[in-house]
């Protein structure tokens, strides 16, 4: 059995191919400058080397062509015939409160996809866009929505709910979702192959930090909090997007600066966190090459490790205690650093970093905290697309 994991965004679609069954990856790639000059697929199949390819790709349907032709390739592509793809699992930001687990597409679940796009207006238009592209290319293959909201349907209201009028809830859906939730259903799971101990037994802290950062606080096997909110851009202080903050700041700069709906939105989600703070990049690893030179690079350092720290804290407290703290992303998984100062003065909860294991420079699975710490400090890498392979597979089995 072979599944494509499809990630369609704006002007690019992310794929790869999985044979679910031994947990394999075949091939995987992506589409890029769709609807652009200079658009091209980059292609990369497990055993051979990188290829890149341009051309006219003026949509996404024409897009997912590409990588239709690429996966058949003779030369480059991993099956003979379409007929060997068993089914399309597509990643979909926001299910909103219908979806609490992955679901075979059908049209009811195409109105409720259109239905929450209001809640995720860059993104899930998007998504749905490559869906229907594989709909019409792949007309006889069962397709499967697999939300980043999903796993965090488990939230209680009092961690959901925010402190507006209730009417809004009722009349516009608005709550705290949470997102993420591939990486941090897989990165618990993972947590308790590497323990053989049940996720159901443990406190776990889950911290994928990356471009986009969020934390989860995972008790009996289940998300009961999370620091994105009704949309990915509440919580922790990210790349470009601000995190928490007062919402009469929004206000007062629109008045101030006599900003737009649309331009305000830009402020906070392009132009805002490391790289506003900073004024040098987004990127953490330019952020702590310039740590010891530059004022503001320092700042931004301390604001994103910080806030990183008060979840840990506070979701400690909303367990009950801490068994395990998880580092996963790009960040979290490559910047000791960061996982150094995010720690540090944590000692109370009985969380004990190892400094070595934690600068070793290893890469992979691995325990970070002292022998004989209470709280139990893990990095583990993220692999969101298995995640959405292997719910694709098990969506599609019980259906047949």
């Amino acid at each position: 059995m072979t599944i494509l994991v499809l990630n369609s965004g704006s002007s690019s679609v992310k794929y790869q191919m999985f044979n679910p069954e031994k947990k394999q990856l075949l091939a995987k790639g992506v589409v890029e400058r769709i609807g652009m000059a200079g658009a091209m697929l980059t292609h990369k199949p497990f055993d051979r080397e990188e290829i890149r390819l341009s051309g006219e790709i003026l949509d996404h349907k024409v897009a997912i062509e590409y990588i239709l032709s690429i996966l058949l390739s003779k030369n480059h592509g991993v099956i003979k015939d379409k007929s060997e793809i068993a089914a399309v699992g597509h990643r979909v930001v926001h299910g909103g409160e219908t979806f609490s687990e992955s679901e075979l597409i059908t049209s009811d679940v195409i109105k409720e996809i259109v239905r929450c796009m209001d809640y995720a207006p860059l993104h899930n238009p998007l998504n749905l866009k490559g869906i229907r592209a594989t709909q019409a290319l792949l007309p006889d293959v069962p397709q499967v929505a697999v939300f980043d909201t999903a796993f965090h349907q488990t939230m209680p209201s009092h961690a959901y709910m925010y402190g507006l009028p209730y009417v809004l809830y009722k009349r516009h859906g608005i709550r705290r979702y949470g997102f993420h939730g591939t990486s941090h259903l897989f990165v618990s799971d993972r947590l308790s192959e590497l323990t053989g101990k049940p996720l159901e037994e443990q406190k776990v802290i889950t911290c994928h930090l990356g471009n986009g950062c969020s934390a989860a606080a995972i008790k009996e096997g289940k998300s009961i909090d999370t620091s994105m909110g009704f949309t990915p851009l509440e919580g922790l202080l990210m790349g470009t997007r601000s995190g928490d903050l007062d919402p009469a700041i929004v206000l007062h700069i629109m008045n101030q600066e006599e900003l737009t709906m649309h331009e305000a939105n830009t402020m906070l989600n392009k132009h805002s966190g490391i790289q506003g703070l900073s004024g040098i990049s987004s990127d953490m690893r330019e952020i702590e090459e310039e740590y010891n030179e530059n004022n503001r690079a320092q700042l931004a350092f301390n604001v994103f490790c910080y806030r990183i720290k008060k979840y840990i804290g506070s979701y400690a407290a909303a367990m009950g205690g801490l068994d395990v703290i998880v580092f996963t992303g790009g960040i979290g998984e490559n910047s000791s650093m960061v996982r150094d100062l995010v720690l540090s003065e944590l000692g109370f909860l009985g969380i004990q970093l190892d400094d070595k294991l934690n600068r070793a420079g290893e890469k992979g699975e691995r325990e970070i905290s002292i022998k004989g710490s209470r709280v139990k400090i893990f990095v583990i890498p993220t692999n969101e697309e298995l995640v959405i392979a292997l719910d694709t597979m098990r969506i599609i089995s019980k259906n047949n």
